[in-house]
């Protein structure tokens, strides 16, 4: 993964050496590119509107998910249950390690 000029970090690839990198070091474009690269192509610029970076990512509650970002029901309990949830509980095992 590459650091760009505004701090972000390239993620064209969610996955890296078999493993998501922490996304509590992600920038709003990593955010919106992650989504974009695991078929939430649409809904990936309601983070963007929301500037929804790494840190906030990994502190969103599935109502904020539900109701904070204007997606249609069906995408959001998608993204919170398969990512934004998976993705905090990965951050919190390697925090703890």
């Amino acid at each position: 993964m590459d650091a760009k000029a505004n701090g972000s970090m390239d993620t064209k690839s969610p996955v890296e050496n078999g493993q998501i990198p922490d996304p509590a070091n992600w920038g709003v474009a990593d955010v919106v590119n992650y989504f974009k690269a695991t078929g939430f192509e649409e809904q990936a610029t309601a983070f963007q509107d929301q500037e929804i970076d790494g840190k906030s990512l990994l502190l969103m509650t599935r109502n904020d998910v539900l109701t904070g970002l204007s997606i249609k029901l069906g995408p959001a309990l998608k993204i919170y249950e398969y990512h934004v949830k998976p993705l905090q509980t990965q951050h919190l095992k390697s925090t703890a390690s």
